[in-house]
């Protein structure tokens, strides 16, 4: 595979098999830990349900470097407006202060829950235009 020149170089450009994508995280973090010392991550995994133990929704988190990162809030469409969201994020939010977090952070899509986040206090630091075209993707943070 040759990319813009790099084999006339000497280089070979390859596809990354899973012992080098560890090998290449783990060199990335040797050289942050002088900086951020031990970056540990704790994951927070929470899901509600009803009394007959269906599945309402639930939200994947994690929390590393003072930062809680929310990566997946989902609550089933019949629940929406409901509290479940609500509820999700309230018990993430403060799982991750007993943790050590300072702030939160997460993207959405301008037609997921943008409001739904601007409600509970997230702000957009940044919008990310035609992605997908036509749409943004929308960056968020609050102070926890």
């Amino acid at each position: 595979m040759d990319a813009g020149g790099i084999g006339k170089r000497g280089y070979a450009l390859a596809e990354a098999v899973p012992a080098e994508v560890e090998r290449l995280c783990a060199s990335l973090q040797a050289f942050n830990q002088p900086f951020v010392g031990d970056a540990a991550e704790t994951h927070i995994r929470l899901l509600m349900r009803d009394r007959d133990g269906a599945l309402l929704g639930g939200i994947l988190a994690e929390v590393a470097l003072g930062w809680l990162e929310i990566q997946v809030l989902w609550v089933e469409p019949g629940e929406r407006s409901s509290g479940v969201g609500a509820a999700l994020l309230t018990a993430c939010e403060r799982r991750a202060c007993a943790l050590g977090a300072h702030g939160a952070r997460l993207d959405t899509f301008d037609w997921q829950a943008e409001g739904f986040y601007a409600r509970h206090g997230y702000v957009c630091f940044g919008r990310l235009q035609d992605y997908p075209r036509g749409h943004a993707r929308v960056f968020m943070s609050k102070r926890l």
